[in-house]
């Protein structure tokens, strides 16, 4: 590719970056927002109608003359390939370049069987999903997956998974590219959900945490707009921080005292079975919340209070604007989230909490694979890979 190529390249997914969001705009308004020549916008946006990626849309309101067009986003450009993939189940869903589900599947699916037969199921599903809607591989943009352990973002590998055995640097990538020839993004199932709930629920919000709370306890977190995986992409891992009321209590991690051995869904069935009331499963205990029982709510209350200690420390460091709750547990819904506030509000300095909003989450079972839609939609939009297009 020639300097000029590039150059044009780069110029044309500039201005494409400012159409991303759907609101339409005429030439003279890009050429107002860019500061570039009316010919030169005239040129990308003839490219980017070349490519698919815009549209005309409904005419602009005239101030004399003839009215001036509109363009904006067509999100039926290309489709993305989104999967949640959980540790007894998996979701596969077909969306558009906004990240709308166009055809979706989901069945029971034991992460443990392997990447071969899971993936397999993946490939399979997509397929069959992509027929039903009228379109082919060649139409795929992207894939993003989802996966519950912690994940190397640079190479789309799990590592040292606990509860995915044989998955521990599998190459994920690699593997689907051998079948479905597009790029493939794969994060931890938390992080996803974070993107998830942010791009449905808070989209002009830069500083959030998704809390999820389930089986285990992990947060995705979002600052400066942008995802914060960490050095080893284990950021947010706050399921293993230690809380003063659980000194002595094991952890499946190999500690003792940790947040999950507290507040996770079969840590306060165990609470509410020592004092002799019959929970075996975090859904058990959900179901005795929903019926009242006073023992059930009054340790799904603790666990938020023990959650909220965490999350104090959390607020100090890095200050978001937006706690969001969700996971399984979080359907039992304000008297967990009452706990969290209760401690995070009290010991958190006013300035911190002036503006923070700890809500339960809005996308709930959803944050997952429309974050893993989002994460192949924004690899796919970025100015890198639209440069990739002119090569």
């Amino acid at each position: 590719m020639g300097s000029e190529t590039t150059t044009n390249a780069t110029g044309v997914s500039q201005l494409f970056q400012l159409l991303r969001d759907g609101v339409p705009r005429t030439r003279a308004e890009l050429a107002k927002s860019t500061g570039l020549a009316r010919s030169t916008i005239a040129a990308r946006v003839d490219e980017l109608m070349r490519m698919g990626l815009i549209t005309p849309v409904a005419e602009a309101v005239s101030t004399g003359g003839r009215p001036p067009s509109q363009f904006a986003l067509n999100p039926a450009a290309k489709v993305v390939i989104a999967a949640d993939i959980g540790a007894s189940h998996a979701t596969v869903a077909v969306t558009d370049l906004t990240g709308s589900v166009l055809a979706e599947h989901s069945e029971p699916l034991d992460v443990a069987l392997g990447p071969v037969p899971v993936l397999s199921w993946l490939v399979e599903g997509a397929t069959r999903l992509l027929e039903q809607v009228g379109r082919d591989h060649t139409h795929v943009a992207a894939i993003g997956i989802g996966v519950p352990g912690p994940v190397e973002h640079s190479t789309g590998q799990p590592v040292n998974p606990p509860i995915m055995p044989g998955w521990d640097r599998f190459d994920i990538p690699g593997w689907l590219h051998q079948h479905l020839e597009v790029p493939v993004l794969v994060d931890n199932d938390v992080n996803i959900m974070a993107l998830g709930e942010r791009s449905v629920a808070w989209p002009g919000v830069e500083h959030l945490m998704f809390v999820k709370i389930a089986t285990g306890i992990g947060a995705g977190l979002i600052s400066g707009s942008a995802l914060q995986r960490g050095a080893q992409g284990v950021a947010g891992d706050i399921g293993h921080v230690q809380v003063a009321r659980g000194a002595g209590v094991p952890c499946r991690c190999g500690n003792r005292g940790c947040l999950e051995a507290l507040a996770s869904g079969p840590a306060i069935a165990r609470s509410l079975r020592e004092h002799g009331v019959e929970a075996q499963t975090g859904s058990d205990v959900i179901d005795l919340v929903k019926r009242g029982n006073i023992e059930a709510i009054q340790a799904v209350r603790q666990a938020g209070r023990d959650i909220g200690e965490v999350l104090t420390t959390c607020v100090s460091l890095v200050n978001p604007s937006v706690i969001t709750i969700g996971g399984s547990m979080a359907r039992v819904g304000e008297h967990l989230i009452a706990g969290v506030r209760e401690i995070v509000y009290t010991r958190s300095t006013p300035l911190a909490t002036e503006h923070l909003a700890i809500v339960q989450s809005v996308t709930a079972e959803r944050a997952a694979i429309l974050g893993a839609s989002m994460l192949a939609v924004e690899h796919a939009l970025s100015p890198e890979a639209l440069a990739v297009g002119f090569a």
